[in-house]
């Protein structure tokens, strides 16, 4: 199958690698006057976020379902805001939109960091699986409502946290809420981080005129985040990366990412001179990443070879096919003019 993918989609030797941390990418920026929204900025790879771009001067606004942990996650940290939002709830997106847009500010960084995983099946208020509707769908709806202060910044840039797990699951348009097929938590997590990669791609082109970049990241595989709180421990048996106690194998462990690392992508995405005139593109050890062609032979007991971008999740066409569904599962329209 023929793929119509951006050109710039191939790595341009940032100087920088998998071992670089986020602080090291920040070094020397100064993001003061720098208004910026974390999803998911209290715990794991966003919380290193917010306080790595707080750090450099940057004004943080963190919408959070849980503020208390939020608060008590940040203590001490300056420049950082907190406002009640849950990407599950329509609603609450709204509300938290519309007080942020009623404020007058500008919006210079937008990241959509939050995400669930190897969830059972679960389904919002209006039927959607939770996956797609937390880590896609949520982030299309947030992305639609402050597009207005984005446009206000004149050079912002909006952030998709995806994941290697695209490579799971191509997007199934035909049946994206598992109505006929049978639920398998992986596939779900991957469709979800597919549309990711399709929204960065899509989001680049209609906001390229009012100097609004677009990118997906992909952290690495980073140890002693929250996001295996409901891991299933035989997969990961399976996997060869797990004893049969259920513990993580010391060799594997050594090549996962610290939290700091994870984060670098982020920030580099987020603040690199490199990418101002590039944009939907993915990325991944502060990079953008290498097509997967079938060259990259991935091992999941070496997390280093857990890398590269699967062509349908960087496609045009289907970018475009997903956006219309995301407007018709909204029930409104995404007006990026």
């Amino acid at each position: 199958m023929t793929h119509n993918i951006n050109p710039l989609q191939h790595p341009i030797l940032s100087g920088f690698n998998a071992k670089t941390t986020a602080s090291e990418i920040i070094e020397g920026t100064d993001l003061t006057g720098k208004t910026v929204i974390i999803t998911g900025g209290y715990a794991g790879i966003g919380l290193e976020t917010t306080q790595v771009l707080a750090s450099a001067g940057a004004k943080i606004i963190i919408p959070a379902r849980d503020i208390e942990k939020a608060e008590k996650n940040l203590a001490g940290i300056q420049n950082i805001e907190f406002e009640k939002m849950d990407l599950m709830d329509p609603a609450s997106i709204d509300d938290f939109s519309q007080r942020f847009l009623a404020s007058g500010r500008k919006l210079d960084l937008l990241i959509n960091n939050a995400g669930i995983m190897w969830v059972p099946l679960r389904r919002d208020s209006r039927g959607i699986e939770s996956q797609l509707a937390t880590n896609y769908l949520g982030q299309f709806h947030l992305t639609a409502r402050l597009w207005p202060a984005l446009k206000k910044s004149g050079n912002a840039r909006v952030l998709s946290v995806s994941s290697y797990g695209h490579q799971m699951s191509d997007f199934n348009f035909e049946d994206p809420n598992f109505e006929q097929r049978e639920y398998q938590t992986l596939l779900g997590y991957g469709q979800s981080k597919t549309a990711c990669n399709l929204l960065a791609t899509e989001l680049d082109e209609r906001g390229k005129k009012f100097n609004i970049r677009a990118y997906s990241i992909h952290p690495g595989s980073v140890y002693g985040t929250d996001l295996g709180r409901e891991e299933p421990i035989d997969l990961f048996i399976q996997m060869g990366t797990h004893d049969e106690n259920g513990k993580i194998k010391p060799e594997v462990e050594a090549k996962l990412k610290t939290i700091p690392q994870g984060a670098a992508t982020t920030v580099w995405c987020a603040t690199s001179p490199a990418l101002q005139n590039i944009g939907g593109v993915y990325c991944e050890n502060c990079d953008i990443a290498e097509i997967d062609l079938g060259q990259i032979e991935h091992r999941y007991d070496d997390p280093e070879t857990i890398r590269g971008v699967q062509p349908y999740s960087i496609d045009r066409k289907n970018a475009e096919r997903l956006w219309k569904l995301s407007e018709e599962m909204l029930d409104f329209k995404f007006d990026t003019e």
